[in-house]
């Protein structure tokens, strides 16, 4: 259908919240959102429990895989699996991200993003997050470090053109050599600077701010942690009010009173939650693989022969449901922290991110228990819960 409604359920707009409520979808878009008894009767409709919620998708700015696939096997089947696999958790728009690997490897990934064509019913891929490989040998966490390099802006304008443009968040080390200008470089082409996979001091992480870095990547993991006498970056992270922090909330990257302190001092309007799942998600206990490397996933567990963390097998569902249990959050925080906040970050917001007329229809349909049961993709079902018999 190219015009339909959806009617009940609690609707979080920007502004407020319908409930009951409906929203008008017409050509893919947001037509209109209201309370239900303004909803027009003459177009095709289909209603929802008054008890379900119905909240603009989630924007994943940090995964690498999901069913199998990963961004760097560098094939459109695997771009294809990923967007395809993601409404199923509420994520309908994402940014397929690389990893530290030989130059190569990261060009062929860029080359595969910037021939994709989009296909209806799917999470749209809405650019690449480049992480690696201007991070810090000193916090590889899972990225291979004999393809770490110094940060690099004639190689990142190199690799921007070979992605048609469309690198839109860079996870570098910003205390490296090269690394301020770098971020400086970024800022100025309106693209986010994110530091991860770095060993910055409180100082130099403020310097870096003042420098156009805006965000952290996966917060306490892979960066100098804090100390009494010197805050380090995750102590930075904490303490600069206008940056950005992403958490992985699988209660295993992060300890879930640790989630709780950067909640309260980042607030919702500070944080964005991620999954930074690999291609394990969704798929049983096993062996894998993340860059070239074997992954043994165990319990939902993703650990490198070291035992490193690789990655997560997180879904953005249950990352809300742990993010509710941990830091008793609201519904409207929930919005910010899954839609809101990452689709401003990665300036997308003037489409994505929020129920509003004239915006993508992103949407996503949960019960009570934030269990998904229905994903619009722009204004295509994308995923629908199976009933029970």
């Amino acid at each position: 259908m190219n015009e339909y409604v959806i009617k009940g359920g609690s609707v979080y707009t920007e502004n407020e919240v319908l409930s009951p409520g409906f929203v008008h979808i017409k050509d893919g878009k947001i037509n209109a959102a209201g309370p239900l008894a303004d909803c027009p009767s003459s177009v095709p409709s289909f209603s929802v429990s008054e008890q379900y919620l119905i909240l603009p998708g989630a924007v994943d700015i940090h995964i690498h895989g999901a069913a199998g696939a990963d961004t760097m096997d560098a094939t459109h089947h695997s771009l294809h699996k990923m967007a395809s696999f993601l409404p199923s958790e509420g994520t309908t728009a994402f940014l397929a991200t690389t990893m530290t690997q030989e130059k190569r490897a990261i060009e062929s990934a860029l080359q595969s993003f910037s021939s994709y064509k989009q296909k209806p019913g799917e999470a749209e891929i809405t650019g690449i997050h480049l992480e690696g490989p201007f991070i810090s040998p000193k916090h590889p966490g899972a990225q291979p470090s004999e393809a770490i390099i110094e940060p690099d802006t004639e190689l990142f304008e190199q690799w921007q053109a070979l992605s048609g443009g469309h690198i839109r968040l860079v996870t570098l080390a910003p205390e490296e050599t090269n690394g301020l200008d770098l971020v400086s470089h970024l800022a100025h082409l309106h693209i986010t600077a994110s530091a991860g996979h770095t060993d910055a001091t409180f100082d130099q992480l403020c310097h870096a701010a003042e420098a156009g870095l805006t965000h952290v990547t996966h917060l306490y993991n892979g960066m100098r942690g804090m100390h009494h006498r010197e805050p380090g970056t995750a102590g930075g992270a904490l303490l600069h009010r206008d940056l950005y922090v992403e958490m992985i909330v699988d209660g295993i990257h992060i300890h879930p009173q640790m989630v709780r302190l950067a909640f309260e001092q980042k607030t919702a309007n500070r944080t964005v939650l991620i999954t930074d799942s690999m291609r394990a998600k969704g798929l049983p206990d096993g062996e894998y693989d993340l860059g070239g490397q074997a992954v043994s996933v165990e319990n939902g567990k993703a650990v490198l022969g070291d035992g490193t963390l690789a990655g997560s097998t997180l879904s953005m569902q249950q990352a809300i449901r742990n993010m509710r249990k941990f830091t008793n959050c609201t519904i409207r925080d929930i919005v910010k922290m899954t839609a809101e906040n990452p689709a401003r970050q990665v300036r997308l917001f003037e489409r994505k991110g929020s129920i509003a007329p004239g915006k993508d229809a992103d949407l996503v349909i949960y019960d009570e228990q934030f269990q998904v049961q229905k994903t619009i993709c722009r204004g295509v079902v994308a995923f629908q819960k199976e009933r029970e018999q």
